[in-house]
């Protein structure tokens, strides 16, 4: 059944659950299907009012900061495979206490912090990432492997043998990428690193496998990993973000005004690019609106602005069979993954809602946002 948007608040993001069940038993027929342990990366995805409905499919969380090892133990109800670029001494022993493995991002943090985890009562798997120096990612501001790159070690940094009580590796190199992008960073890791592969239990490839999204090529994907570990013998883990929330949803939107300046006629919103749909600025791109069209002469075309005091704060052009007036609602499709985890309350402006959309029981609000919430992040 198909989302009543009438029945929203403006703004709010919805999550479509029947959408989040088929991304959730694609990536678990993966998971069995290779032998790969598959799991969630909260940087992309952190909603966790569904973490009871992801735990029926897909178990394991990876966390990038003690906040989301937290958030792993005691919301997703396990411990978190953890890496960050760097830990925080007075942090590690809640770190320790929220994960099952450890990764660290060069010899010193590992040094630094192998005692304590030596001391702790719980068993740590240790980790080191690695940077195999390879990656098609064309974005620079996502691209891992970027020269001069502060994310994993590079080959000649590490001594012929891996230094002891390292279990496992880690790489991550891939943006949305497809399964013939791992296989060639696989490839380019083999050739730099695979000299360590008898040392270690699990080699962890990272995220950036976009499985869900229409024509990839999951078969592929399974037997690059099959071959992997029948070569190898090693437990083999994947942390994708988007994958899992990949066009599960939307942000709804209000055109609030029409302003035109030297023919240019920009729509402004309740929402903000800066604040509520950060990616479309870094990355960039221009999300899909649904009541757009493909542009032809006849259609009225427009910018969609934000409702923030940056003069960025703006995309386009998109183009409608009819005339926009204030009132009318924009839906932006895809903005689940990646968007939700960064938004921010620059400007003081409103903060879109949460909400689920279940094709049995229709619109459910989850979370509203306040002015208590803009001023509690404030001094």
């Amino acid at each position: 059944m198909p989302i009543d948007f009438s029945k929203v608040p403006s703004p709010c993001y919805v999550l479509d659950e029947h959408l989040l069940v088929n991304n959730l038993q694609l990536i678990q027929k993966v998971s069995e299907a290779s032998g790969a342990e598959i799991i969630l990366a909260y940087k992309g995805f952190a909603m966790w009012s569904m973490f009871p409905l992801i735990r029926q499919n897909v178990t394991g969380a990876s966390a990038s900061s003690l906040f989301e090892a937290r958030l792993a133990f005691e919301e997703m109800k396990t411990l978190a495979h953890t890496y960050s670029p760097a830990y925080n001494e007075k942090d590690f022993s809640d770190v320790m206490k929220y994960s099952s493995h450890i990764t660290f991002n060069s010899l010193s943090q590992y040094e630094k912090f192998l005692p304590f985890i030596q001391q702790f009562p719980k068993e740590i798997s240790i980790g080191l990432r690695v940077n195999p120096e390879f990656s098609e990612v064309t974005t620079e501001l996502y691209n891992p492997c970027a020269p001069g790159s502060r994310l994993g070690l590079i080959a000649e940094q590490l001594p012929k043998e891996l230094p002891p009580h390292i279990e496992g590796l880690h790489f991550h190199t891939l943006c949305e990428s497809s399964s013939y992008d791992l296989e060639k960073t696989l490839n380019a890791f083999i050739e730099k690193f695979g000299h360590y592969l008898p040392q270690i239990k699990w080699l962890n490839m990272g995220g950036g496998h976009l499985m869900t999204r229409k024509g990839y090529d999951v078969e592929h994907l399974i037997s690059i990993i099959k071959r992997f570990k029948e070569t190898y013998g090693i437990h083999v883990i994947l942390e994708p973000g988007s994958a899992f929330a990949w066009e599960t949803g939307y942000l709804v939107s209000t055109i609030l005004d029409i302003v035109e300046n030297k023919g240019i006629k920009t729509a402004i919103l309740d929402v903000s690019f800066t604040a509520h749909m950060p990616d479309c600025l870094e990355m960039p791109y221009q999300p899909l609106i649904l009541s757009a069209i493909d542009y032809h002469k006849d259609a009225f075309t427009y910018r969609m602005g934000g409702n923030s005091c940056l003069s960025g704060d703006y995309m386009g052009n998109w183009s409608f069979e009819n005339e926009l007036k204030p009132g009318d609602q924009i839906v932006f499709n895809d903005m689940i993954h990646y968007t939700m985890v960064k938004t921010s309350t620059f400007n003081g402006v409103q903060h879109p809602s949460i909400g689920v959309w279940n094709n049995e029981k229709g619109f459910r609000l989850i979370r509203q946002f306040a002015y208590e919430d803009y001023r509690d992040k404030l001094s």
